[in-house]
């Protein structure tokens, strides 16, 4: 497994955020991900009557209220009124908690910009080092072993500890402040304190494969994701396949999603969803690619508006699905604020691909299993797309 220190598991445990999950490049609260992130949309009205989420909200607020009104902490009140609902995303974040998840949405967030994974026997290794952050002007390498943060050692820690470490995230620590890392390369051991930053995300890179094939990574669903998507395919001579590699892409905004499945098709249905039983539907711009061989590469990491756009594509016909079995989160959630500026995140519908396939719970079974080997897997299944250079 591994991380980097974008998005972060919030600072206090509860029964959402407990679930959050560490993918192939990006590390992202799962209680929020995929989230629909206008609440004040007419989809978003709550249903009364006491299965509705208007009742559910209230009664998360209610308890919040009444702590604050005792003295005690109406953030823990209503992390227990959302733990005792069963809502198995449902979340509560701080004030701060939230801005800086929004923030990570708009592809901003503090750090030093490192990317890790944990190895077999327990190492932190370093697998990449964003340009023009505090680890690259540390001279910290890809290869590079990670042995503390801050004197605590990290050999054995979940990736997600590691990143928490890295932020600070348990002193709410701000760009400025220092972390001091232990390294190792080779028989060389060093320490090198650096100051965190605020940095900006790549969230989608392009490459071209020397057989002509461009292989376009979405790690997360941040601002202006879709947008970097089109770019890429403009830059892509017309004849060439694309590789769609969803990989370890745990959601995000799923605006940026439906705008990433409008890039290649013209128009028509991404996805139908429902909020307390009011059923909403989400469509694709006319205009798009629809000619292209296309690719979507997917695992278990790949998750919520990620597997919205890979049912989009694989019902619609449009790509060729290969990996393994997706993740399987096609839940929705609504914030709320509470009485002290914290929000609350609930559940309040499930959304469904183009065909009216269920996700939450099932994932997407790719037409093509592929394991280690699914990018050269996708070369094959273009070859036989369409002709590329």
């Amino acid at each position: 497994m591994s991380g980097r220190d974008l998005f972060c598991q919030p600072r206090r445990i509860r029964r959402g955020a407990a679930l959050t999950l560490v993918f192939a490049g990006v590390l992202v609260a799962g209680a929020a991900t995929g989230s629909f992130p206008e609440p004040e949309h007419p989809a978003h009205k709550a249903a009364s009557g006491p299965a509705g989420s208007a009742t559910r909200h209230e009664t998360v607020r209610r308890a919040a209220a009444e702590a604050m009104a005792d003295g005690k902490s109406p953030t823990e009140a209503a992390e227990r009124a959302v733990s005792r609902s069963g809502d198995r995303w449902g979340a509560v974040y701080s004030e701060g908690e939230y801005e800086e998840f929004q923030e990570a949405l708009d592809g901003r967030y503090t750090g030093v910009g490192l990317w890790t994974r944990r190895e077999r026997d327990g190492r932190i290794e370093v697998t990449k080092v964003q340009p023009g952050s505090p680890a690259a002007g540390a001279g910290i390498r890809r290869g590079d072993r990670l042995r503390s943060v801050d004197g605590r050692e990290v050999d054995g820690r979940p990736v997600t500890e590691v990143v928490s470490l890295l932020r600070g995230d348990a002193k709410d620590a701000a760009a400025g402040t220092a972390v001091t890392l232990g390294l190792e390369r080779g028989t060389r051991a060093w320490s090198r304190t650096l100051h965190r930053a605020r940095l900006s995300t790549d969230s989608v890179t392009e490459r071209r494969l020397p057989g002509g094939v461009t292989v376009i990574k979405i790690a997360a669903f941040t601002k202006g994701s879709a947008r970097t998507v089109r770019a890429a395919l403009r830059d892509t001579p017309a004849e060439a396949g694309v590789v769609l590699d969803l990989r370890g892409n745990s959601g995000g905004l799923v605006t940026e999603a439906v705008d990433t499945a409008s890039a290649f098709l013209d128009g028509g249905l991404v996805a139908t969803y429902d909020v307390d039983g009011a059923q909403r539907a989400l469509h694709a711009d006319a205009g798009g690619d629809t000619d292209r061989p296309l690719v979507a590469l997917v695992d278990g990491g790949t998750m919520s508006a990620a597997e919205l756009l890979t049912g989009a594509l694989q019902d619609r016909g449009r790509a060729v699905v290969v990996g393994s079995r997706t993740f399987g989160k096609g839940s929705v959630q609504m914030p709320s604020r509470l009485p002290d500026g914290s929000v609350a995140e609930l559940t309040v519908g499930h959304y469904r691909t183009p065909s009216g396939r269920g996700v939450d719970g099932r994932g997407i079974t790719p037409d093509l299993d592929a394991a280690d080997d699914a990018l050269q897997r996708a070369e094959t299944v273009l070859s036989g797309l369409g002709e590329y250079e």
